[in-house]
Parts: C-alpha cells; structure tokens; sequence
C-alpha cells in the first residue's frame, strides 16, 4: 500500500522521499533536523514497489512509479530504494523534474576512495543496480566491486528486530580484508557505519544522498 506521510507543502517547495519501507522515515527527519533544519521533506512511502521489483525486476515498476511520482504533484525528488533509483531516474524527464537515487553520492566516493570496493547488501534485487551505479560513477576507471548478500538479515528487518539486522550487516563488515572501501548497498543499512570498527571506511547512502537531494535545482516554475 501507498501511504504519503506528512502533509503536503504550498508551492510545492518540499524535497520528495520516495521510500520503499516505512523504517526510512524517520532517520531521514532525523539528518534534516541534525544537518538540515528549516528543510522541508515530504514521504511517500510505496512497499509494493519493492516487493514487485524483488518479483519481476526493476523495471517492472515504471509505470507505478511514474503515476505516483506525478500524482504526489511537482518538484525535485529524492529515491531511498536502491533496487529501484535507476528506473527512478530514467524517469526524470516524463516528471519534468530532478530524480536522484539516494546512492549515487555514496558511489561517487566510493569510487573516489579506492579500485577495489566490496558491496554488501540484504536483498539480492539491489546488487546489480549497484554494480551498474559504480562502474557509471568510476567512468570508465578500473575498479574491483565484490558483492555479498549478508544472509539472514532481511528478514530481521522484516521482523522489526534493527539491532538483529545491523549487527548481522556489521559481522560481515568487520569480516573484510582486501577492499579500499565497503559500500552499504540500502539506506536500511547506514547504521552499520557506526557498528564497524576496522581500518577500512564503510559508506552509507542517507547522510549524502540527503544533502544531494537538497541541492537540487527547483523545476521551473515551483516556489523555493
């Protein structure tokens, strides 16, 4: 079910969070308020999107995506699945407005940070837009990206046990030895970066994906 969260905002100056799990609502209010205060956020929360993309691959949920995208009215937007930020943003022109997935910041310093970048994730859906995303971001620079499903996890999160499903993520963290960077493949996971406590630097999409999604040019014709 499609649920908004939030009231919607005059003028259309709010930055839209498309999420695919309610449990992203609340850490992204909580980056506004400790980096961003005065920002004004309004979620969409679609879990069916997910769980089609998961089914019948990402692309699947374009024509979803897009009806909802625009009902929610105009303005710049800011997608936390990382399972379906690409088609999200291949929908940008229809929109007539910004899409960013919330990972691309994250993977332009990955690639930044090193060749060899190992990518955990808890949902097999997201690798391959992952993979896509880095070797896009590395343009065209040798880079080593390794993948691993941390088993198990996902359906802690599920279940609602987060503690559960980050210490699982962490283990297998702390579990790598011959990468640059670790790269945290879902915004579920961000967590995890303050879990860890090795040499290597693990990245996290919601922290620059937010600012990202800020700076954001406004559409013509919406109110700043």
């Amino acid at each position: 079910m499609t649920e908004p969260v939030g009231a919607p905002v005059a003028g259309g100056a709010a930055l839209t969070l498309l999420h695919t799990s309610p449990a992203h609502v609340p850490v992204f209010d909580a980056l506004r308020d400790r980096h961003h205060p005065g920002a004004v956020l309004r979620h969409l929360v679609a879990v069916e999107l997910l769980d089609r993309a998961r089914a019948h691959g990402p692309e699947s949920v374009a024509p979803a995506l897009l009806e909802l995208l625009a009902a929610a009215g105009p303005g710049r937007v800011l997608v936390t699945c990382s399972t379906i930020g690409a088609i999200a943003e291949s929908l940008a022109p229809a929109l007539g407005a910004p899409v960013l997935r919330v990972d691309r910041p994250m993977a332009a310093a990955a690639v930044r940070t090193g060749a060899r970048i190992a990518v955990l994730a808890t949902v097999e859906s997201t690798l391959a837009p992952t993979r896509e995303l880095l070797a896009e971001e590395a343009g065209g620079r040798p880079v080593s990206i390794r993948t691993h499903v941390v088993a198990g996890a996902w359906e802690r999160f599920e279940a609602g046990d987060t503690a559960g499903y980050l210490a699982r993520v962490a283990a297998a963290a702390e579990g790598v030895t011959d990468a640059d960077v670790i790269v945290l493949a879902q915004a579920s996971m961000a967590g995890v970066a303050d879990l860890v406590t090795g040499r290597i630097p693990v990245l996290s999409s919601p922290a620059p994906g937010l600012a990202a999604g800020l700076r954001l040019p406004h559409p013509e014709g919406e109110t700043a």
